[in-house]
């Protein structure tokens, strides 16, 4: 990042060496000149950043409770002299406050969410401010890979600078298991796993009496990266194109995996449940499996103690059943974009929230207070791996983060395929043909991405 305040500085010296190598009778009036000139340039610098800015943030973590997010904003504003003023947001109705905002002409300053949001849907529409200028070369080596595609369009505008991210994955009542008689299908130590053992996994809790042993939610949205994952890794499908402009669902390794799926006992498509109903249902007993897990779902103890449903059953993370073992799993990146107001004083006031928060003194309490893992590996050479070491949770869940894959949500025609993908599952589920429903499906999130 540009650190402004660094380059007047550096200017300062300059203009200092200099003076004091000009001829006699000469320093004092060139030295005054350049003096009143950087003077200028500084207070010109501090009367254009506003000293109050607003944020709006999705519940991520900790940055949707208010005791943890003012504590943040004290910090930065004893750091820098900028207050913040902060919204909450929902996943119920944040979107529809966001665009009313933004057709009222009074979108925040500052706001907290994906790349499908920030990148993909207000930032290819316009209103977003380029924050391209505030990555170096630094910061592209120690920002994570996939974070920093997601994050920048093809050419080459940044609507999101990422702070966070984990991987989504699935989840294993190993307790019913190892009662099956099974349990050597789990490895507790790489959480990874094969399509062959996944299947074996399935037909033996089903033998032991357990219907449904997972289920394929297709009621809405609500968690829908959890289908994708399963349907696309048993057998290696894709969901989109490596450009991300065209949607690939329908290719033979997803007809396979959607045919056995339908045709498996034990595996039931449920279109009255989403993502959250079926962690209920796993964290009740009723369901073996879970689809739709992560680490925010491994570490929850509102029921019982972390790691174990309400009954007492060990609940052991997976990564999603692959041929060789080895998934892509679905990613969550989170970080801060500036909607552009019109306003340069806001928008540079905001550009120091980023840098203080993304790349400075307060990445790591962000960090912490989203409760996921770095986005990036250190600060200028500052190591950041250490930010869980006295959480053994999250340290052993940090073994999915390198199977992280593509981050395909930010795809022209998003919203249309996400609504498009589940009712094809609700079409596979009541006995559709598999390879006519995925077509359909296609076809529909195709046009949409146009």
């Amino acid at each position: 990042m540009r650190k402004t305040t660094a380059l007047l500085l550096a200017l300062v010296m300059v203009i200092s060496l200099a003076a004091c190598a000009a001829p006699a009778g000469t320093e004092t009036a060139a030295g005054t000149e350049a003096a009143a000139g950087t003077e200028a340039a500084v207070e010109t610098a501090a009367d254009t950043k506003a000293s109050e800015i607003t944020l709006w943030t999705y519940p991520i973590g900790g940055w949707g409770n208010a005791e943890t997010v003012d504590s943040l904003m004290a910090d930065f504003k004893a750091a820098t002299g900028i207050s913040v003023k902060v919204e909450y947001l929902d996943y119920t109705n944040g979107d529809d406050q966001v665009n009313t905002a933004i057709e009222g002409k009074s979108a925040p300053d500052l706001i907290m969410e994906g790349p499908e949001r920030l990148v993909a849907n207000w930032g290819a529409k316009g209103y977003m401010a380029d924050i391209a200028d505030l990555w170096d070369d630094e910061d592209r080596k120690e920002v994570n890979s996939a974070c920093q595609a997601a994050c920048f369009t093809a050419d080459g505008k940044c609507f999101e600078y990422p702070v966070v991210m984990t991987a989504h994955c699935m989840a294993v009542n190993y307790t019913a298991l190892e009662k099956a008689g099974k349990a050597d299908l789990v490895n507790k130590d790489t959480h990874t796993w094969t399509t062959q053992q996944f299947k074996y996994a399935v037909a033996a809790l089903y033998a032991a009496g357990n219907d449904p042993v997972a289920a394929i939610f297709c009621g809405g949205q609500g968690g829908d990266q959890g289908t994708r994952a399963i349907i696309n890794n048993m057998y290696g499908g894709t969901f989109t194109n490596a450009e991300h402009n065209a949607y690939t669902a329908d290719s033979a390794e997803n007809i396979k995996a959607l045919e056995e799926l339908q045709a498996m006992d034990g595996i039931s498509f449920d279109a009255s449940i989403v993502g959250g109903d079926e962690i209920n249902l796993f964290r009740q007993g009723i369901l073996k499996m879970a689809f739709c897990w992560n680490i925010a779902q491994q570490l929850n103890e509102d029921n019982n103690a972390a790691g174990l449903t309400n009954d007492g059953d060990e609940i052991v993370f997976m990564s999603f059943p692959a041929e060789d073992g080895n998934a892509k799993l679905c990613g969550g990146i989170w970080g801060f974009g500036i909607f552009d107001n019109g306003d340069a004083g806001k928008i540079e006031a905001a550009k120091e929230f980023i840098r203080y928060f993304c790349e400075g003194e307060g990445t790591e309490p962000a960090v912490k207070a989203a409760q996921y893992f770095a986005a990036r590996t250190g600060v200028h050479g500052r190591d950041l791996s250490g930010i869980w070491s006295d959480n053994a949770i999250m340290n052993e869940y940090n073994k999915l983060m390198p199977y992280l894959g593509d981050y395909y949500q930010v795809t022209g025609g998003w919203a249309e395929a996400r609504t498009a993908w589940w009712n094809m599952l609700q079409a596979v589920g009541s006995g559709a043909s598999v390879a006519d429903s995925v077509k359909t499906f296609c076809e529909t999130a195709n046009a949409a991405a146009k």
